[in-house]
């Protein structure tokens, strides 16, 4: 199960995710998303769990728990198809 964590403060990192969900089952991966210019998180990242069950008690064990003093919110990551998005079909407004 693929999970989404948000509102992670800006100095965690990968292995800070993996260790923080580990301690609830195996973590296939653990990632936070960075900025592509600046290299800095963006707040939030994705931990993959195989085992569902594990992957739901770590949603209720670390759900509004503190991470360098920030609560940070677990859930179910949505599939890319299931995040809505910019219907935007390339046309800057051309008149022709």
């Amino acid at each position: 199960m693929n999970l989404y964590v948000s509102n992670l403060g800006f100095h965690v990192s990968d292995e800070d995710l993996n260790t923080l969900f580990a301690a609830h089952g195996t973590v296939t991966s653990a990632k936070v998303i960075t900025d592509r210019v600046t290299g800095k998180s963006r707040g939030f990242g994705f931990v993959e769990m195989p085992q569902d069950a594990e992957a739901k008690k770590a949603i209720q064990a670390l759900e509004g728990t503190e991470l360098e003093g920030r609560k940070i919110s677990v859930s179910v990551a949505k599939p890319k198809s299931d995040r809505g998005g910019n219907s935007f079909s390339g046309n800057r407004g051309s008149r022709w």
